[in-house]
């Protein structure tokens, strides 16, 4: 029987045995700058895909919290289309873009305190 240290440092496979890189931030990769937020999304077995996102263009924030086995959501609605970004927290980069949301006021602290202490409900800013 593995040692649950064993367990984490093992090579990481899927439950069917295959090694897809099952694992989020092997291949959704997220980074920003002053000007924009940058996504670049490989994942497999599926069509690859990158996307630019203006800070100065976001109209809207939403984080939707998870639970032990379902990830955090980031949600950024811009002015320049209807649909939203959806960006796991898990994604390489994902937390240190929840952070810099929080740190241009994007979001709002308190709420996402609150956010982030709760599970599967949804928290946006503006709330309208």
């Amino acid at each position: 029987m593995k040692r649950l240290k064993d367990f984490f440092s093992s090579d990481r496979t899927a439950a069917d045995g295959s090694n897809p890189s099952a694992f989020v931030a092997d291949w959704f990769e997220v980074t920003f700058d002053d000007r924009e937020v940058r996504l670049s999304v490989n994942p497999p077995k599926r069509s690859s895909w990158q996307a630019q996102i203006k800070w100065d263009r976001i109209i809207r924030v939403c984080f939707k919290a998870g639970d032990l086995y379902v990830p955090d959501e980031i949600y950024i609605f811009t002015d320049e289309r209807p649909e939203s970004y959806l960006i796991p927290t898990e994604a390489n980069g994902g937390r240190s873009l929840w952070d810099e949301i929080l740190r241009r006021r994007l979001f709002d602290a308190e709420l996402a305190i609150k956010a982030m202490t709760s599970t599967g409900r949804l928290f946006c800013c503006p709330t309208e």
